[in-house]
């Protein structure tokens, strides 16, 4: 993530900041129906390598968005949640979908 700027003329471009990007909005959104471990989002998100996992994560912690929780044990167990800021993201969430599917079926778009 690019480091947030402390002046936006828009609010809409603060968003997109926190939130833009390809693989982002697609952790929120797995996020929104539970916790998940890395090798889960891993498998959830199709074509997204290791390493950028890593970092979009890491991105999405730095933002306050996700939360990360880490067991002590062998083997290391790490979970992901949403924050109290990323559960508010989830009516947003929630609302492009519903609006997506309306405009493929529209548009004569498949959606799998």
């Amino acid at each position: 993530m690019s480091k947030l700027k402390k002046d936006y003329v828009y609010p809409l471009d603060l968003g997109l900041d926190l939130i833009g990007g390809k693989w982002k909005l697609r952790i929120l959104y797995h996020l929104t129906s539970g916790t998940k471990r890395f090798s889960e989002l891993r498998k959830l998100l199709e074509g997204i390598t290791e390493a950028t996992l890593t970092v979009q994560l890491r991105e999405l912690e730095g933002a306050h968005l996700i939360e990360r929780k880490i067991y002590p044990e062998v083997p290391l167990k790490v979970e992901y949640s949403l924050s109290e800021y990323g559960m508010e993201l989830k009516s947003v969430l929630a609302d492009l979908c519903k609006w997506s599917k309306k405009y493929a079926r529209e548009n004569e778009i498949n959606i799998h």
